[in-house]
């Protein structure tokens, strides 16, 4: 599949490969692996792969015995797999490197000796288990892999023109005209659907069959219940409860998540690093209450008021709709058709979230629920400050509306009150772009362009 990031790999081999390693931190089935295979085939005169998740006792040996004689090092790995190795023409990959800390350690002398590139994917990067009693070089890059995005999802389905147009239509801020912007919504539901673990999307563009989809993302799931109980040492409970609790506080009218339906007077010192688990893991994509909306917003960053989203929205729509180990064909066509019968704005908010996060964007929302003040009491979905910061008019308010009838007077309010701040309001719905009393209407599929 053609993915995104391969610019960004290509680039680091361009500006920084003899000077530092590249990790790509990722969820686990989002494509780490397969992406920096097919980088090292057509970037590379040569590579080595090393999987440590079954990588040979002789291999994890090396690392332990010849650092201090690279020559011999080389010349083990070379022959243990088989592959001659060209001094900058050869990359060697670290597959899932935070299974064997050691290695990860090992760049700072690698990158130093010069010789090759250096490319590491892995998972949980931050935990605790992953980085005790090792040194973490300063010479390694990080760059995260997300799920396929919706310009991702229309190449993997045979559409390289649509997300052109779209773009085209943002920069004039001109609508697509109701035909097209019909087939790029038709095109939309079906990546919130599918969402974007590449297997998924791999399985829906050869056969179109959601019944199979479901079964992929299920799959994924079960991984994750695994990785919980195997990697969430001391509080796999605790991340366990949080990841089964996504779907019911996502269905809630304002999304907080709320401690409390977890445990009757659970705090969040109680969860902190649960939450962090699954943040470091990129299950989930945590979004929190920004206290007041101007420039440094993590600075007004309330930490005990959040939303937890999963990061991919095709894996939550199977995990909130299980009732019977697998969704039925049916609801898929519901959703397909805007036909489902439930609140369908945590579908459509947690895309957003999947959307904004992929796009670099923290993700920030405000909520002020003032009993005294009504012109101060209101809630908006998400923040995003604007690239290039100014003395004022920094930031835009967002507000995700999934049915055609809506009102939007906490938006309204925010403009009023926050005018020196304010840069552009957006409301983000199932209709197509038009500007309306100084707030701008945007289809959904633009939010990567945000």
């Amino acid at each position: 599949m053609k993915r995104r990031i391969i610019n960004e790999l290509i680039k680091w081999k361009k500006e920084d490969a003899g000077r530092c390693a590249l990790l790509i931190d990722g969820a686990r089935r989002v494509g780490k692996s397969y992406i920096a295979e097919e980088f090292a085939k057509s970037q590379y005169k040569s590579y080595i792969l090393i999987d440590f998740n079954n990588a040979a006792k002789e291999v994890a040996d090396l690392f332990v015995n010849y650092l201090t004689d690279l020559d011999s090092f080389f010349m083990y790995l070379s022959n243990f797999y088989n592959v001659k190795l060209h001094e900058r023409e050869s990359l060697i990959i670290f597959d899932e490197v935070q299974l064997f800390p050691r290695a990860r350690s090992a760049i700072k002398y690698l990158v130093a000796d010069g010789r090759y590139d250096y490319l590491e994917t892995g998972s949980l990067m931050s935990i605790k288990k992953n980085v005790q009693d090792i040194l973490i070089p300063s010479e390694e890059h990080h760059v995260q892999m997300y799920p396929l995005d919706f310009e991702e999802f229309l190449w993997a389905l045979g559409n390289d023109t649509l997300m052109d147009f779209i773009k085209m239509c943002f920069e004039k801020r001109k609508p697509l005209g109701q035909a097209l912007h019909r087939k790029a919504m038709d095109y939309f539901r079906q990546y919130m659907i599918v969402g974007g673990m590449p297997q998924a999307v791999d399985f829906y563009a050869r056969t179109r069959d959601f019944d199979m989809v479901d079964r992929v993302k299920r799959d994924i799931l079960s991984l994750y219940r695994s990785d919980i109980v195997k990697h969430a040492e001391g509080y796999e409970m605790k991340v366990e409860q949080i990841f089964d609790e996504i779907p019911a506080q996502l269905q809630k009218h304002d999304r907080k998540f709320r401690l409390a339906s977890l445990k009757k007077e659970a705090r969040f010192r109680d969860y902190e690093s649960a939450l962090f688990w699954l943040n470091d893991a990129m299950i989930i994509n945590t979004c929190y209450n920004s206290t007041a909306p101007s420039i440094g917003m993590k600075l007004n960053m309330d930490r005990l008021t959040l939303k937890c989203y999963m990061a991919d929205t095709g894996l939550l729509i199977s995990h909130a709709f299980d009732e019977n180990g697998i969704i039925n064909e049916e609801i898929y066509k519901k959703l397909l058709f805007d036909k489902l019968e439930v609140n369908t704005g945590m579908i459509m908010e947690n895309a957003v979230a999947q959307m904004l996060a992929a796009s670099g964007h923290k993700l920030y929302f405000y909520s002020n629920s003032s009993r005294d003040d009504a012109t101060s009491r209101m809630e908006i979905d998400f923040l995003i400050a604007k690239s290039k910061i100014s003395n004022r008019h920094n930031i835009s308010p967002i507000e995700v509306k999934s049915g055609k009838n809506y009102t939007l007077g906490s938006l309204r309010k925010f403009k009023k009150k926050y005018a020196e701040q304010l840069h552009t309001p957006y409301v983000l719905h199932t209709s197509d772009l038009k500007d309306e009393e100084g707030i701008t209407f945007l289809p959904i599929y633009m939010t990567p362009l945000l």
